[in-house]
């Protein structure tokens, strides 16, 4: 019992002085939101299709878990970023891939955040999503597969879609003059 405590106490210890590598405390606020497991690591080196539920279910929180690696959806109106109007970039909470910019993300009414355009042609990847009788397009990182949210063709122009992302698998850098 003994070890078990000494050995909780010491993951939080370590969780708790691990540098931020994105030097940014919005980044960890709220408990649905962790992405220590990005600080000590080279985040763009790392073969992060290679690892597995248990690696995952140990560095997320459980909605973190449940909504990018099992296709889960959070609540509508409840996430971090449905409403935020910082400026930044928005990167995968699971990796650290940049995904989406600010400067597309618009007001939907949906009740997640919402994007007209990935930040780049290679920065998410779509599947077809036939579950609960609809046929979706699912937006997964190409990074490392973690569910995002899905895309729809009635957004804004010039793309006409909507990126109706969860803010979960999210985090946002804010751009430095707003830190």
């Amino acid at each position: 019992m003994k070890k078990l405590i000494l050995l909780s106490l010491t993951g939080f210890l370590l969780v708790g002085c691990v540098a931020n590598i994105f030097n940014s405390s919005a980044a960890n606020e709220g408990k649905d939101y962790k992405d220590s497991h990005l600080s000590s690591l080279e985040v763009d080196k790392v073969d992060w299709k290679s690892k597995d539920k248990q690696y995952w279910a140990e560095v997320l929180t459980p909605l973190q878990y449940k909504v990018t690696r099992e296709a889960g959806t959070e609540r509508s109106y409840t996430g971090k970023y449905w409403d935020s109007k910082v400026s930044g970039t928005y990167v995968c909470s699971n990796c650290g891939q940049h995904l989406f910019s600010s400067e597309t993300k618009y007001k939907s009414g949906t009740g997640w955040p919402s994007f007209w355009k990935a930040i780049s042609d290679t920065a998410v990847a779509e599947k077809d999503d036939s579950k609960f009788g609809m046929t979706r397009t699912e937006i997964v990182c190409s990074r490392c597969g973690a569910h995002l949210g899905h895309v729809f063709s009635d957004g804004p122009q010039p793309t006409g879609k909507r990126y109706c992302m969860n803010s979960v698998s999210l985090i946002l850098i804010p751009n430095q003059k707003e830190k």
